[in-house]
């Protein structure tokens, strides 16, 4: 079987919307660090092009879970693959995400991180598709609603490929 990728939305048009989220950022914690959690690995593209248009005082860490493997379907066990490296008690939290599709590995991730005490604690995903999910979680910043089709590109991946495409296509597997 092959695949091809049909582009969806292109390289401006994310990085217009990216600044659009930026902008409402800065105004949402103005007078405040943002402590900017990334969901790794997808959401490493998102948040370097986010944290560049962020002009308020920011700080990073990194966590990796996964609920996929290898396949374009959710597995549904959720997986804590690498935590955080500094506490976040007290701090102004954003986690960036790449994708919220069925929303159990957020509802999971989002749940973990209260219990540490963030003063705040908000959500921001470049990539949203509410037809797919199962468990409902509160995205604050969105950049894009999109069908249920399996995307790829600006960070997103199958199978750990295309993660390097400037844009987001739709993955079209050929017999």
């Amino acid at each position: 079987m092959s695949e091809h990728v049909r582009v969806l939305l292109t390289e401006k048009e994310v990085d217009d919307r990216i600044q659009a989220i930026g902008d409402q950022i800065n105004k949402d914690y103005a007078g405040k660090q943002v402590h900017l959690i990334c969901v790794l690995k997808g959401g490493s593209f998102f948040l370097c092009e986010l944290a560049k248009r962020i002009t308020v005082p920011v700080s990073l860490d990194f966590m990796y879970v996964s609920s996929y493997g290898n396949s374009t379907q959710s597995s549904g066990v959720i997986k804590i693959v690498k935590d955080l490296d500094d506490p976040i008690t007290d701090k102004d939290v954003l986690v960036v995400e790449d994708i919220v599709d069925s929303g159990r590995t957020l509802s999971y991730l989002l749940e973990m991180l209260r219990e540490r005490n963030p003063k705040s604690l908000r959500l921001c995903t470049l990539l949203d598709k509410p037809e797919r999910r199962v468990v409902e979680v509160k995205v604050d910043y969105t950049g894009f609603q999109i069908p249920d089709e399996f995307v790829v590109g600006y960070g997103l991946d199958y199978d750990q490929r295309y993660r390097n495409l400037p844009y987001i296509g739709v993955i079209e597997f050929e017999e």
